[in-house]
């Protein structure tokens, strides 16, 4: 077992009024798997990412990530924002660098990884460019590897192509997928989007508006690289929407 979320419970209070936000979540993730958690809007979803990664701490239950206790963020737990969040006034190159320097891996160890991850982003000759000259496929693939630098445990992202328009955002899952496919972390990711889900998970979990609860832990059980058109993928998008509206219309 890779991530373990255990009855996880956290409550906001605003002017002395407690508002449950998640309650008694718990689901376990195997190594090497692809999660995305689907729901709509309020329930909970990257509030619950943002405590797997340290940013906030839960009123109950635990985080276990290889059989460790998660009390703050780590190094085994890396962080994939929607608006990828590279640093402007550093270059492809040393955005890269930056994890691989704040762990102190020696200078040798982090020149041969960024090479590694330059190829595998397909970046090779592009880590002098800063992120204002860069496409954003490459702004999105720059922030996975960066992510993927310290060879973390879990890859954690928060609807990583939400802000690229549709037109791109297919080519994109793509690309996320085939960089996954490389590297093969454990992944949960956080998206509002069912055909992105379909296409690029092992599984997908959906949370409803009632404090977060699991409605569906569906395993996708189709081939890769997958055909958005076959009859088997469109039938999980179908039944990944029907929940959905469900959930709406509770």
């Amino acid at each position: 077992m890779k991530l373990k979320i255990n009855n996880v419970n956290k409550i906001f209070n605003n002017d002395n009024k407690h508002h449950h936000v998640l309650k008694d979540i718990s689901m376990d993730i195997e190594k090497g798997q692809f999660v995305s958690i689907l729901g709509p809007s309020g329930c909970g979803k990257t509030t619950l990412l943002t405590i797997v990664a340290g940013f906030q701490s839960c009123d109950s239950g635990e985080i276990i990530v290889n059989s460790k206790m998660v009390s703050k963020p780590g190094p085994d737990r890396a962080f994939v924002f929607q608006n990828y969040a590279l640093f402007p006034w550093m270059n492809v190159g040393d955005n890269i660098r930056y994890p691989m320097k704040q762990q102190k891996i020696p200078k040798g160890q982090r020149e041969k990884r960024l090479n590694e991850l330059l190829e595998m982003a397909q970046l090779t000759g592009k880590d002098k460019l800063y992120p204002h000259q860069i496409s954003g496929g490459m702004k999105q693939r720059c922030a996975v590897v960066r992510a993927l630098a310290c060879s973390p445990e879990v890859l954690l992202m928060d609807e990583p192509l939400g802000a690229i328009d549709f037109q791109m955002r297919q080519n994109l899952q793509e690309e996320l997928e085939n960089l996954w496919l490389k590297d093969k972390t454990t992944v949960l990711m956080v998206t509002h989007d069912v055909d992105e889900a379909v296409y690029l998970s092992d599984r997908v979990i959906v949370m409803g508006t009632d404090k977060g609860k699991i409605l569906e832990d569906m395993y996708i059980d189709i081939d890769r690289p997958r055909n958005r058109d076959s009859k088997s993928y469109l039938e999980y998008k179908m039944k990944l929407t029907d929940v959905l509206k469900k959930c709406n219309n509770k």
